[in-house]
Formats: C-alpha cells, structure tokens, sequence
C-alpha cells in the first residue's frame, strides 16, 4: 500500500466553508480540519476563498481566525455566579433566573429598568431581533451597542448630508479609477489589510494619495502627502482646505447649483476664516494645506476615506460634514472613481445598525420617534404602535443610566462594554452596582466575569446569517460546523426567553431564515431597504447591495447617481466652525492621546488575545511616544510608565517611535484591566451623534520605576 493510501485512510477531513468574523471587509475562506482516525488532536488549515471584496486575500487575523473558536477557551454552558465562583446550571434553570428577575424589576422599577447591549458583530438576523427583543418582550426603551462607539458620527452625517447612511457610495471596485484619494483617520494597512491592493493599484494608476493622522503607520506610508494634523483638528484642516478650492476656482459649480444646498452660507463661513489661524491650529503649514487642497481639485476623479481617526471625536459628526462638503464641492461623487467611504470597523458595523440596535432605530433605519415609521414596524410585529417605547439612549449614556442605579438588570449580547467604553472606572462601578448582569457570549470577557450569569452562544463558524460589508453589500454567512457543548444562537435564545416571558408569540421562527425574511417585510420602504434581498440570491450572486427594494432589483451598486434622497433631491453643505478638542493639554498633563488598533487584534481583544498565534506577536499594550518626548520625561525605551488622564491611570510599556507627533503618545485599545486605555480617556460625546472623543484627551506620563543616584 502506498504511503499517499495510507494518509488518505489515516486522516479524516472536514472542510468548513466560512467568512472571517473580523472586520468590515468579511473576507470568504475555508478552515480545513484534519484529524487522525485514531482520535489524535486535530490539525486545521486555512485558505482564501474567491470574493469580490478581498479578491481572495486573507490578513494574518483571518489566518488565525479559527484559534478562538476550535481551540480556545470556549464557554460552553450556562454558569451562575454563586459565592464569587461560576457553576454549571441547565439551561431552563438559567432561563428561570432571567425570567424572574427580570419580572420582578419590571414589576418594582417598571419596564425601563432593564437596558440591552448589543454589538456590532452580530448578523443582520441577531441584530434585529435584539431590537425586537427590546421593544415587544420587554417593553423597554434602552437598548444600544458598541457600534456607536465605531461609525455614528459617520453614520449621523451622512444621514444629513446625503439622505443615507451607507459605508461606501460606490464599490471597491471604483478605488482604482480615482486621481486623488484622501485617507483620513484610517490606518486601512493594520485594520483593513486585504483592501491595500486596491490602494497600491490606484497609485501604480497615477493616483495621488493624501493621507491625513498624527501617526506615520504602514497605510500614510503609501501616500505622496503626510498630513500630520494635531489630533482633533481635522475639521480646521479640511477648512483650510475648502477655502483654497473657492479661491483657485475648483468648484464644480453646476453639481453644486443642481445638486447641493447651502453654498451661500458655507461660502461666507470660508470667507471669513484666516489661513495663518487654521495653520497654528492643525499644526500644518499653509502651503501644504493648499498642497493637498490643489491635488484633490484639479484631479478629474477622487475618493475621500474616513475611519475613527476623524470620527471619535467630540465634533467627529461635524469633521465627517466638512469631509463631505470637500466631495460635493467638487462634483466627486455619483459616478465611476468617484465617493465618499466610511471605512467600518467591525465585522457587520453597517448592518447592526440598521435594524434596531440603535436606541433611536427601527428595522430598516427608521426612527423610532416617527410615527409613520413606528405604524409600520407595528403593523409588521403585529402589535399597537401604542406598545412601542420611545427613544433610548446612546451606549455610554446608557452606562451612566446603570451607574447612577436607573437601570437596575442589564442584558449583555456579544459585547465588552467594560473595556469599550471611555471613562472606564466608571463603567465598572457602574456594572458591579447592577442588581442583575447577564452576559450572552462564546468567550469569558472581562464584562463576562463580573456577570450574574453567563449565557454560552455559538460562534461564527456555527451559526447562519447575513452581515453587510463596508461596501453594503449583504453577504450570507452559512453554519460551517456543529455547536459544541450546549451552546445556542443568539436568536434561538431570544426567543424562547421572550416565550417565557409571556411574549412568545411574536417570535415564532423554525430557523434564522425565517428571521431575515420579517427582517425583509420590516425595511421595505425604509432608507436601508432589503426587501428584495433573499438566501437564494445571496447563495447565487455573492452578495447583494442595498438598498435593494425588489427581488428583480440588481441592489444599488453606486449612489446618488442622479439625486439625494433628500428634499428637492439637493444634498446639504454646511458651514463647520474650527472646533477645540473638549480637552486641552495644561501644564499637569502635557500630552494628548489618542488611541487605535494594531495589526493582530481586534476590537477589546477578546477573542484575538485567545488566539495563541495572535497573542504571540502582541502580548502586551504599549504607549508609543516620541523619543524626543520620552527623553523630555526620563523615559527609556522598553521600560514600563505610568500614563495618567484626570480619570485614572494605566501601566504600558514604552516604545520609541519618530513616527509619532512630539505632542502626541499613541496606545492601542485592545487590552483590559490595568492596561485598558479606557481608564483614561474622556467620556464627552459628540453632541449630535454621541461618539465619545477617544482619539483626543489629555496625559502625562511618568516612568514606573525611577532611578536613583
């Protein structure tokens, strides 16, 4: 017998069709099992799968992605917390405990007494029926998720400015076709890494690239302009920017007279302002301001990009506008090589906001306050309008709601909000003041650990539903493989809580299809319409782009072609004051921070810190700072240092980069505990779209160790 024949009888394969659970992108790949028949421990493989967003390309995240999942430390069980300690219950014995609690402090508190956090890595499916969940189960008003710590200043702006809210206007695809691209705020190379081939092509094309971050990382160091604007000045910036395209006559003046609104008074705001000024603010010259400004106008096609860099801000809603008013000033938008992109950061960040995650939203974008909308989405549940609660709260108002004891049971599903949110501390005394903390996820996070109890769910490779890509383009994400332990979906859990608590009959599904199909009937007519998308034509084209609001509609690849769905079909320019950060520097606390991610994690780590290859090139947290700077405090390279804000403080490791602004330090947002930046940073939101302003707060910075003559 040959060697080949008796590996083949050895080894017994599975091959697991999937999407990677990370970022935006969800590129397609296959996680190959291979045991020996002998019952020795698995091997596993991974392999790029075709798709239209990546092309096939994988980053070092995806390649690992399965480690978490098939290796890790999976909960796999329903767990109480009894005397400090986690023990095994059965499943109905958790379902009792959350069904009484709940009852009893709806009874004592009232409906509202009960908050629902959700994520942004939930699919369309799960998503939606944590709104439902919300709103008809329970009858409360506070449900919110981590997403709006990702993408609503984005997300708010383009509501306002186009009609829609959508990652990109035009596909992947048109990157290339661009003369000039603008990357604000985005390090796409550690974050996004699978799309840079579609960056480097447009420059190998001719495009000039413009990129716009305090730090030089692996993606500005693709570009021909280095912008490296003082944290939280980016709408002074693109002010400079917009004044040097009126003066040069850059304008498109026939998209701006047929298609805008508002260029009398943004023209007069530009006026006004002085180039010297704007200049000291951004800590940018003049000169390169107009640079950057005569490339992007003179250029016949051009994209802006923009990414947390720009949106964590207290004015993150109004930076974003002023990004859009650069793209309807000159006429970029609406056509091939052409278009605005908010780079999403999580897995399904567009679609989990899209259907009732939001306090504001109901399935399909609608708002709850709208009392058409509110009918409608009624008249789809089969229950009064009446029924429907108001308007919540945004996420972390919503942690201050637990903190000052207004919400007294909080329902936690596939989210860290102890490590996500600013102002850190806070959140934690917050979550241990909790009369009652449930916690659904697949692995133990530091929120999980001060819960009440903890429900075990499948991950992605186990359960089926649809996420939507940075593009919206929905994707189908189909089970690969069978649930471990006594592990559930997220909307089976849902809904036979809500069937004991009474509320059953609206939640009557056989399978997560049957979901998406209501979810289907509750967009149609709304802005984010999916209506004509089903799992047959997600199986058979890839994908399909919303808004797609007949099943014999292609889904709308690119937007605002002729119109914005907005009043007279004019999309809306607006004046943007220079805007401070909330928190200046001072003589206590010198430095300003700003935060982001790195290569090998994701979000609050926990899954990528479970993930033994991942873990292993990042063990630790680190503060990047200038060696300039380091030397200025006696700080060595390598050594530990105490970071302190006027909310608390962190231990990191130093590290000396020249890449980093002198007045600025750089700390990733992966790590919890003593090492969660979060500690740190402050809890001021945006005013309109509530996005905390985790790029900018003030620091110092000390060694931990000091030595002595």
């Amino acid at each position: 017998m040959s060697k080949l024949l008796e590996k083949e009888q050895r080894d017994i394969q599975t091959i697991m069709d999937t999407q990677c659970p990370f970022c935006s992108v969800q590129c397609k790949m296959q996680v190959i099992e291979e045991r020996d028949s002998a019952g020795g421990r698995p091997a596993y493989t991974v392999v790029p799968a075709p798709n239209l967003a990546s092309e096939g390309r994988l980053c070092i995240k995806g390649m690992n992605a399965y480690q978490h999942v098939l290796t890790g430390e999976r909960i796999l069980h329903p767990m109480v917390k009894k005397d400090g300690a986690f023990i095994r219950i059965s499943w109905e014995e958790a379902y009792e405990i959350i069904v009484n609690k709940f009852t009893e402090h709806r009874r004592t508190y009232g409906n509202h007494a009960i908050g629902l956090y959700g994520g942004g890595s939930l699919t369309n499916e799960s998503a939606y029926l944590l709104g439902k969940f919300a709103r008809v189960a329970l009858q409360t008003k506070y449900i919110d998720y981590n997403g709006r710590f990702c993408m609503s200043a984005a997300a708010s702006a383009g509501v306002k400015v186009f009609g829609i809210d959508r990652g990109l206007t035009n596909q992947l695809s048109d990157i290339e076709l661009a003369g000039c691209i603008i990357l604000a705020g985005t390090n796409i190379a550690e974050c996004q890494p699978t799309l840079m081939p579609y960056f480097t092509r447009a420059k190998e094309k001719g495009a000039y690239i413009i990129a716009i971050d305090p730090r030089e990382t692996g993606t500005t160091r693709i570009a021909d302009l280095h912008l490296r604007v003082k944290p939280g000045m980016d709408a002074t910036l693109v002010n400079g920017m917009l004044k040097v395209l009126l003066e040069e006559g850059l304008i498109d003046q026939n998209f701006v007279q047929q298609r805008t609104a508002g260029f009398t008074e943004l023209k007069a705001h530009l006026d006004s302002l002085d180039m010297q000024e704007i200049a000291e603010l951004t800590g940018i010259s003049g000169e390169l301001i107009r640079k950057a400004a005569l490339a992007y106008g003179k250029a016949a096609t051009g994209m802006v990009f923009t990414a947390r860099g720009v949106e964590q801000q207290t004015d993150g809603h109004m930076s974003v506008r002023n990004f859009l008013n650069l793209v309807l000033l000159t006429g970029k938008i609406g056509k091939p090589g052409c278009g605005y992109g908010a780079v999403t950061g999580q897995g399904n960040g567009q679609g989990g906001r899209e259907h009732g995650q939001k306090a504001d939203q109901l399935p399909g974008y609608r708002l709850i306050e709208n009392p058409e909308d509110r009918a409608y989405v009624a008249s789809v549940w089969g229950i009064d309008p009446g029924e429907l609660p108001g308007k919540g709260v945004s996420a972390y108002e919503m942690m201050v709601k637990v903190y000052e004891q207004e919400i007294r049971s909080l329902f936690v599903m596939g989210s860290n909000p102890l490590v996500s949110n600013p102002n850190a501390n806070l959140i934690e005394e917050g979550l241990k003041k909790l009369d009652f903390l449930v916690v659904a996820d697949f692995l133990m996070s530091e929120t999980a650990q001060l819960a009440d109890l903890i429900l075990p769910v499948t991950a992605y490779l186990e359960n089926t539903g649809t996420l939507t890509n940075l593009e919206g383009r929905v994707l189908l994400r189909e089970a690969a493989c069978p649930a471990p332990g006594e592990t559930k979906d997220d909307w089976l859990i849902l809904s036979e809580l809500a069937d004991r608590l009474g509320r059953g009959g609206y939640f009557k599904y056989t399978g997560v299809e049957d979901i998406f199909n209501e979810l289907r009937l509750a967009s149609r007519g709304g802005i984010a319409d999916y209506y004509g998308i089903t799992y047959d034509r997600l199986r058979m084209e890839e994908g399909v782009y919303w808004p797609c609001p007949e099943p014999d509609h292609p889904g709308a690849k690119r937007l605002f072609e002729t119109s914005f769905p907005l009043p007279g079909g004019k999309a809306l320019l607006t004046p943007v004051d220079n805007h401070l950060p909330k928190e200046q520097v001072s003589a206590e606390y010198p430095l300003y921070l700003t935060t982001g991610r790195v290569l090998t994690h994701y979000l609050t780590g926990v899954q990528t810190r479970r993930s033994h290859s991942l873990a292993a090139r990042d063990v630790e947290s680190f503060v990047e700072i200038h060696p300039k700077t380091a030397k200025k405090y006696r700080i060595e390279d390598a050594t530990l240092v105490k970071l302190e804000s006027r909310r608390g403080v962190i231990y990191v490791r130093c590290r000396y980069s020249a890449d980093i602004r002198e007045d600025t330090v750089f700390v990733p947002m992966h790590w919890g505990d003593t090492q969660n930046v979060n500690k740190i940073t402050h809890d001021a939101l945006d005013p309109t779209c509530k996005m905390p302003g985790f790029k900018v707060c003030a620091v110092s910075v000390s060694p931990l160790v000091t030595e002595y003559a």
